[in-house]
């Protein structure tokens, strides 16, 4: 799947000189990434399209009255489905001009500026490394940074990523998000509000088949091997008791390369698990805990009379996907935020040939990773992007005062 950019929170600022202009806040998966005048979106499309022409999907135009509500809702609506667009280019996604200006952004929103520090990265086991980096390093470059460090294969990086990972109460865990690759992980990680947050080293592919094309870096398949041992720790993966029976003595043995062979036919193996949320299927409000793998959406629905249902979804019978922000709208001393921040994930499947919409209210991001995308490590392909996307939305909720637009004009934008 894609990236989801959303914009559900833009507002009035006065800057120096006593004028007025919209400062938009940009999140990313479901997290705040950065905040952001039009004026600065609008140079960044001028340097984009000198670059990629054409190509580029239409930017929001400039308005030389002033704006009403209703146009300023408008405008945020096309920045926000801009923002989604761009990304959808692989060549944009790589360029200087798109990378800089995202860095940027981000730093500013965050007050941080470039220098040197030190990163913990958590590995399946618990255990961390840590990195000396720049605060301005992107993910990608942090990931190569990390596997420098404890001897992964370079030809092997895109089959594994950084998450962002909260660390909970009995040994439990929660991936939040995958960071992408110009996101930067210690502005990421210190804007973050989640409590007990983390950077997360994981693999980041879903056919347990492709475990054969790491079999040759030692480094691979001990990070494999640790991560199949705390999926099935944390009940993640599900095997039988005969199959817990014999990964227990294989783990004893340490005989890595068995154990990563029977966990391969262990239910959910390679699985990442949401926290328990919210679905309307096969009737509203009723708890779900979603398993995403293998090509499959697995859907643990508790019905009102808490008997449970396993409903499976195939990502190849996926139409369309749409991510709508939740949230309420609080204003703190002039600065909004939002609070009860959810996601509303939205899918649209065909079942015995009729297409009907799914919908899960939750905190995490479902992510399938698009493996064979990226050229620059050499990945074969493994699956198709069966998804088509549809205008992610935002549903604020105005909790305290609200935004009058009628007397900005372009000029102070």
């Amino acid at each position: 799947m894609k990236m989801h950019f959303c914009i559900p929170v833009s507002q009035q600022r006065l800057d120096a000189l006593g004028g007025h202009y919209v400062l938009y806040s940009v999140y990313l998966d479901g997290f705040l990434f950065c905040r952001v005048r039009y004026s600065q979106l609008h140079r960044w499309n001028d340097q984009l399209r000198r670059v990629f022409g054409s190509c580029l999907p239409p930017f929001p135009p400039k308005y030389y009255l002033a704006m009403t509500t209703s146009m300023a809702d408008q405008r945020r609506d096309q920045l926000e489905q801009y923002l989604q667009n761009v990304t959808m280019d692989p060549n944009m996604l790589r360029s200087d001009v798109f990378i800089d200006f995202l860095k940027l952004v981000q730093m500013d929103t965050f007050s941080v500026t470039t220098k040197k520090a030190s990163l913990d990265v958590y590995l399946p086991n618990g255990r961390n490394i840590q990195v000396e980096i720049l605060t301005s390093d992107t993910a990608e470059r942090v990931l190569e940074v990390v596997s420098h460090k404890i001897g992964l294969c370079r030809e092997l990086l895109g089959y594994f990523g950084l998450f962002l990972i909260q660390f909970c109460q009995e040994s439990k865990i929660s991936v939040m998000k995958k960071l992408v690759d110009f996101e930067l992980p210690y502005v990421s990680l210190r804007s973050s509000e989640v409590e007990n947050c983390k950077v997360g080293l994981r693999k980041w592919y879903m056919d347990p088949s492709l475990d054969s094309m790491l079999m040759d870096c030692r480094t691979a398949v001990d990070l494999i091997y640790m991560q199949a041992i705390q999926d099935i720790e944390k009940e993640w993966a599900k095997p039988t008791e005969m199959q817990k029976q014999k990964l227990e003595a294989l783990q004893k043995e340490d005989n890595q390369t068995k154990y990563l062979e029977l966990s391969q036919a262990v239910r959910h193996y390679g699985y990442v698990q949401l926290d328990p949320c919210v679905c309307d299927y096969p009737e509203p409000g009723c708890s779900v805990v979603l398993s995403v793998g293998d090509h499959e959406i697995n859907c643990c629905v508790t019905l009102p009379d808490n008997q449970t249902q396993d409903v499976i979804f195939h990502i190849n019978r996926v139409k369309c996907w749409q991510v709508t922000f939740l949230g309420t709208l609080l204003d703190v001393d002039g600065l909004q935020k939002t609070l009860n921040e959810n996601l509303e994930l939205r899918f649209q499947y065909s079942e015995n040939s009729r297409w009907q919409w799914f919908v899960v209210y939750t905190k995490q991001q479902i992510e399938v990773p698009e493996q064979g995308k990226s050229k620059k490590y050499h990945i074969q392909q493994s699956q198709k992007d069966y998804f088509s996307f549809l205008p992610s939305k935002s549903k604020i909720k105005v909790a305290e005062g609200d935004c009058v637009w009628g007397a900005i004009k372009e000029d102070d934008l």
